[in-house]
């Protein structure tokens, strides 16, 4: 298995309770969404297609520069002027820089399954509603006591509450259309039942991504949980409808999402300079005609990303050393954020050490 190649003279490897700098953790997820967008910008062969794009004068004006270090500030502006001089940007496979899947079948229950269990389980094959056996790093966290009732999940997609509430220490989880459920319901929350209860779509598997960013930032407001994880689904389901104008401007969304997440956590004193922001996808998509589609045989699937923000994390924005690393290695690297060691029966692949914040002297 591929492991991360840059040199540890720079960042040197030491135990999970020296490197802690965050007492929080904030884990978010957009479905399906390429590293060629988020390090390039739109895609000229897509933008420009009448097929995928229905007016294609708007979105030149809104996303298209000759220059691609232009088209990504365009697309994605807080990524590349806030989080690239504050925090890091890996997977750019420009530079040899590459994150990917470790699972062979590029599906998006492989992918969250080997994110949060570290594991890339060969006998999850497709995206049926089957409860996840496997152990994840959530539900550990809310088992130790410092974490307990302080963990909590928000997904567009239904499937998460198979992928994560599948075995004991379930914790707290909100996807697809389901309702905000609790004792006392706020205003936005009443809202946001009312709007997913009269809307037409809500029998479909994937949520509209405003929504599930309203429900996890009002909780956020509320209850002040230390370890959250937001998926949202939207890029995946444009692309599959051949839609990149949609797809463009979900991932623009999902850029706003973050910095509005962001100012949310530099504005409360329980969250400020003491939480980490760990970004990235489940899996990659293919190549130019094949942009719309994933999976084990459409080459690209396996190729992510990986951003992160926070306390102790060196400012290195893009990252343009050579390395190798995987998504199995993400749910170690979570809990080493916090200085945890996340154990279960089934294997756990190591931390990339890299990513953790290095020893205060």
């Amino acid at each position: 298995m591929k492991r991360l190649l840059i040199l540890f003279i720079l960042f040197p490897k030491c135990s999970f309770s020296q490197q802690q700098q965050s007492q929080n953790i904030f884990i978010i997820t957009t479905d399906g969404f390429r590293w060629q967008e988020l390090f390039m910008g739109a895609d000229s062969a897509l933008l420009f297609d009448k097929n995928y794009v229905n007016d294609t004068n708007t979105l030149r004006y809104m996303y298209w520069a000759d220059n691609a270090e232009e088209r990504r500030k365009m697309l994605m502006p807080f990524l590349w002027n806030y989080i690239a001089v504050k925090g890091q940007l890996w997977g750019n496979r420009n530079y040899e820089n590459n994150v990917s899947v470790e699972n062979p079948y590029h599906l998006s229950y492989a992918g969250y399954n080997e994110l949060l269990t570290g594991y890339a389980d060969r006998a999850i094959v497709t995206n049926k509603e089957k409860k996840n056996k496997n152990s994840n790093v959530l539900s550990y966290l809310n088992s130790l006591p410092e974490y307990k009732n302080s963990v909590a999940l928000f997904g567009s997609w239904k499937l998460f509450s198979y992928i994560v509430n599948g075995t004991k220490n379930k914790i707290p989880l909100n996807s697809g259309y389901q309702d905000a459920g609790d004792d006392y319901l706020s205003v936005t929350e009443q809202a946001v039942n009312y709007l997913q209860q009269s809307n037409g779509d809500n029998k479909l598997p994937t949520r509209s991504d405003i929504l599930t960013f309203t429900l996890a930032t009002e909780y956020i407001r509320k209850k002040h949980p230390r370890i959250v994880y937001i998926g949202f689904g939207e890029t995946d389901e444009f692309a599959h409808d051949g839609r990149y104008d949609n797809y463009l401007e979900q991932a623009n969304q999902f850029d706003k999402f973050l910095a509005q997440l962001w100012s949310l956590v530099q504005q409360d004193e329980f969250y400020k300079n003491k939480t980490t922001l760990f970004i990235t996808t489940d899996h990659g998509r293919g190549n130019r005609d094949k942009w719309t589609t994933h999976g084990p045989f459409v080459t690209g699937s396996d190729e992510t990303w990986m951003v992160q923000l926070g306390p102790g994390i060196p400012a290195l924005g893009e990252i343009r050393a050579k390395a190798d690393f995987t998504t199995d290695q993400f749910a170690q690297t979570i809990a080493g954020h916090l200085g945890e060691i996340f154990t279960a029966k089934h294997p756990v692949a190591e931390a990339i050490y890299t990513l953790l914040p290095k020893k205060e002297k």
